[in-house]
Parts: C-alpha cells; sequence; structure tokens
C-alpha cells in the first residue's frame, strides 16, 4: 500500500504554510521583546560589553528596537527550519511530525502572543498610574509652609568641580519656612521648569510618578511667619537635588526651622541655575565613591576632598540665609546663632564636617552616610545623630559582612568616640538607602523599584519616623545651644 498524495489530504493535514507563518511569530516575539528589553536592559547593556547603564533616551531607543528586531530575526529562522524540515518531503515524511511541528508553532504563538497582551495591560496600568496624583506626606508641625528659591554666588571660591577652570561656586538653594497664618499664594510646584530633568529619562519614566501629579504642601514665595527661626541646611546625596527631599523639609518648616535645601553644582546629576539645567562633572561626581571600601586608597582620597567642597557649600548656604534676615521678606526672622546642618548619604557627611567648622553650629544630622574628613578624628562638640538603613554599617552598630562595611562601621566609631558633644545613633527597620528621600513616595512601576535601594517599610511609615526623630533632635539641640 503506498503513502496517499499529501494534495488529497484534507486541509488540517497539509504542511503549514512555513513562511507565513514564521513571519507572523516572529512578529509577536519582536513585540514582546520590545517591554522585556527595558525591563531587563541593565543586564543586557553590561552582556553587551557598553559599560555603565543605558540613561540616554537615544540609548534606551537604541536597546529596545535592537533586542526587538534580534528577537524576531530568531524566531523567523528557529519557524521557518521548524515548519520547513516537518513538511519536507510531503507525504513521505511521518505525520507525527507534522503534528508536532504544528503544535510546537502553535505553543509558540499562544505564549507570544500571551506576553504581549500580559505586557501591554501591565504598560497600560503603569501610563495610568504615571499620572496620578500623588500628595507628599502632611507635616506635623502646627506652622503653613512657605518656600522661596535662590541662585546664589560664592565670590570667594573658585569652583574646583567646573569643567572650565576659573570661574566662581555658584549654588541652587531652595528655602522651606514657616509661613504667615492667613498667606495666600499658589502652591510650590515640585520640580519646576528644567528641575523636571530630575525624573527617569525617556521610556523609564513612565514606570516613575509625573512630576507634575506630585503635591507639595508648601506656598511660593508668601510672607514669613511672625518669630525667629533656627536654620538648618539639608544637603541631599552624591548625584541628588534639594527638591527631591521636600518631605524632610516641610515637615521641619512645619515645625519652625528655615531649611536651606543646597544642590551641590556638578556632584548633583542635575542642578538648574538661571533656569537651565547643569549636569554633574567627574570631578563633582567621581567613579572612586563607587568602590566597595570607601576608606582606604583613591575612594577615601577624593571622598575628604570633595566632602570639604560640600562642607563649605553648607556654610555659604548658611551665612546667606543669615543675610536674609537683614532686609526684606526675611528681615528679623532668622535665628543665625542657632545653626544646624543635616544631610543624606554624601550629604550626611558633609553636613558633619561643616558643623565642626562653624562656631555656630547647634548639631549636626547624618542620614546614612557614611563618613569623611577632619571631622572622622576630631568629632564635634555640638550635638550629633547618626541614622541608618537597616543593614547599613555608617552607624556603628552593625555586624559587616565585607571588608566595606567593617571600614564603614571603623570610621563611625572612631568618629562617636573623637567627639565633646552627645553623641548617638540607630538604626531604622526596613528602610534601604532611598527611603530618606522622597522616592518611596513616588508611583514606582516594579521594574524601577527593584533598581533602587528602598526596604520593605511602608514608605511613608518610614519617613514618618525619619521626620520625628529629626525634630526631636533638632529641638533639643537648640534647647541646648541657648
Amino acid at each position: 500500500m503506498t503513502e496517499p498524495d499529501a494534495r488529497t489530504l484534507p486541509q488540517e493535514h497539509r504542511a503549514l504554510p512555513a513562511t507565513a507563518t514564521a513571519l507572523r511569530i516572529a512578529a509577536v516575539a519582536g513585540a514582546a521583546a520590545m517591554p522585556a528589553s527595558v525591563v531587563f536592559r541593565d543586564g543586557i547593556w553590561a552582556w553587551l560589553g557598553s559599560g555603565g547603564q543605558p540613561d540616554t533616551t537615544t540609548q534606551l531607543a537604541t536597546l529596545t528596537v535592537t533586542g526587538a528586531v534580534a528577537t524576531a530575526v530568531l524566531a523567523f529562522g528557529v519557524c521557518l527550519l521548524l515548519t520547513r524540515s516537518a513538511g519536507r518531503g510531503g507525504a513521505t515524511r511521518p505525520r507525527r511530525w507534522r503534528s508536532w511541528a504544528r503544535r510546537a508553532v502553535n505553543t509558540i504563538t499562544v505564549a507570544a502572543f500571551s506576553l504581549v497582551v500580559f505586557s501591554g495591560a501591565y504598560v497600560a496600568l503603569v501610563a495610568a498610574r504615571h499620572g496620578e496624583p500623588v500628595t507628599l506626606p502632611t507635616p506635623t508641625g502646627p506652622h503653613r509652609i512657605g518656600r522661596a528659591t535662590f541662585d546664589w554666588t560664592d565670590n570667594a571660591r573658585v569652583d574646583p568641580l567646573a569643567p572650565r577652570p576659573g570661574g566662581a561656586r555658584r549654588l541652587s538653594v531652595w528655602l522651606w519656612y514657616p509661613a504667615a497664618p492667613g498667606a495666600k499664594g499658589r502652591p510650590a510646584p515640585y520640580a519646576p521648569g528644567a528641575w523636571g530633568g530630575l525624573h527617569f529619562p525617556g521610556v523609564l519614566g513612565l514606570g516613575e510618578s509625573d512630576f507634575a501629579a506630585l503635591r507639595t504642601h508648601a506656598l511660593q514665595d508668601v510672607p514669613v511667619a511672625e518669630g525667629r527661626f533656627p536654620v538648618v541646611v539639608l544637603e541631599p546625596g552624591l548625584g541628588l537635588a534639594a527638591p527631591q527631599y521636600s518631605t524632610l523639609a516641610e515637615n521641619l518648616a512645619s515645625h519652625g526651622y528655615l531649611v536651606a535645601g543646597v544642590t551641590p553644582t556638578y556632584s548633583a546629576n542635575l542642578t538648574v541655575l538661571d533656569g537651565r539645567a547643569v549636569p554633574a562633572t567627574t570631578a563633582g561626581n567621581p567613579p572612586e565613591l563607587e568602590a566597595a571600601d570607601l576608606h582606604t586608597g583613591r575612594a577615601a582620597e577624593v571622598g575628604d576632598r570633595l566632602v570639604g567642597v560640600w562642607a563649605a557649600d553648607a556654610r555659604f548656604a548658611a551665612a546667606q540665609v543669615t543675610e536674609l534676615g537683614r532686609s526684606g521678606r526675611f528681615a528679623g526672622h532668622v535665628d543665625a546663632a542657632h545653626t544646624a546642618y543635616l544631610g543624606h548619604s554624601f550629604g550626611g557627611a558633609a553636613s558633619l564636617e561643616a558643623c565642626r567648622t562653624d562656631r555656630h553650629c547647634i548639631g549636626a544630622a547624618d542620614l546614612d552616610g557614611t563618613q569623611f574628613g577632619p571631622v572622622v578624628r576630631t568629632g564635634l562638640a555640638a550635638p550629633l545623630m547618626i541614622l541608618g538603613s537597616q543593614n547599613s554599617c555608617v552607624t556603628g552598630t552593625c555586624r559587616p559582612a565585607t571588608p566595606g562595611g567593617q571600614a564603614d562601621r571603623a570610621t563611625a566609631r572612631t568618629l562617636l568616640s573623637a567627639g565633646t558633644g552627645s553623641a548617638s545613633s540607630a538604626q531604622i527597620d526596613g528602610a534601604g538607602h532611598f527611603n530618606f528621600s522622597d522616592y518611596p513616595v513616588y508611583f514606582l512601576a516594579a521594574p524601577l523599584r527593584g533598581l533602587l535601594a528602598l526596604g520593605p517599610i511602608d514608605g511613608r511609615e518610614g519617613l514618618d519616623v525619619i521626620d520625628a526623630r529629626l525634630v526631636a533632635f533638632l529641638d533639643h539641640a537648640a534647647a541646648a545651644g541657648t
């Protein structure tokens, strides 16, 4: 008995239309690869040997398109090979090969289609959450809050971090302050104008709250409340900017403090001067400070030098706030004799060093920052507080698992034992390194949240704990300094 001619078989038993089927699957696989290439961009980028991370729109677009095309080509080739192998020889090939090929192709098609549908639904959900209004945590103090912004030039210093040498050091400073009870004004936007560049770039930005949808509790340029208020200089972590600590600043202002948030020019990924975005430089954000051990070799040398620049920034900002108190809106409202410094990460180290050299300093708080500079050896005469994340060694109380952790712990213990002022340190259970900023308040899609050092603690709950500890510390320092 002979095999029947393939042309006499029913339609479902004929050889698959190989090229058309392969093209269909390739298109679906390529579409599915686009969101996948965004989620796994860092790993793909490193595998390609490109170094660093894809952080520009062009790089992200190139990675996404290349990933989609490569996936489509690969899927087309595999499917074409399978279907043609199954159909080669027509009726002389056993039917089970054709059946296996058909099932494989159908399975791949269904899986790819499901991935596309799931990815599309997830992207739609993320896009909707991206634009949802988010209000910063409500300040706990009795005062309403005003906010003013300044661009100040320190003509006494040549900027050592600028790309072109010789210019004076310029800084953007945001000032949060207690506002008059009946003050009326427009709400202060979270990141106005070019400050919007602090947002994640390109496609990644869809996974983060739209800054235009973030609601602050401050009013722009309204009158100051009656009274004289201590000054608090706030410095951000390396790469970050003062606006990204609005939660801490607003809460302190509501409790009667003038909070000067300094964005360190050329160290922040972005600052804004005269309405224009200014990026970081290698001198301002040196790669040496990404080392596993920050207290030996080149990293320690670079950290000690940069912390001196930031400390000078903080003292300059405090002096400028004092000048504001001599005339104009802030006349008579600045208690310059009571100045405190606080900062996050590298800004915490700079705050300690700034306090060491300011005779008006009533206290300094370091939020999860390993310490640098002469203050480590001399300590402080003023009160000192270190708040660390759950697994941080910068408080001097951890059980280090690495040489870098051991160095952080030893540095903190040297600092805490060297000073003559009161000193305390504590770790916040469940907090990660970025829980001290506004990041835990933002909407962050799962892939982005996983890339940031955010702990399992509820974001707002963590900030409530930090706010309460800071207010208690500063109130105690202000009372001790009278």
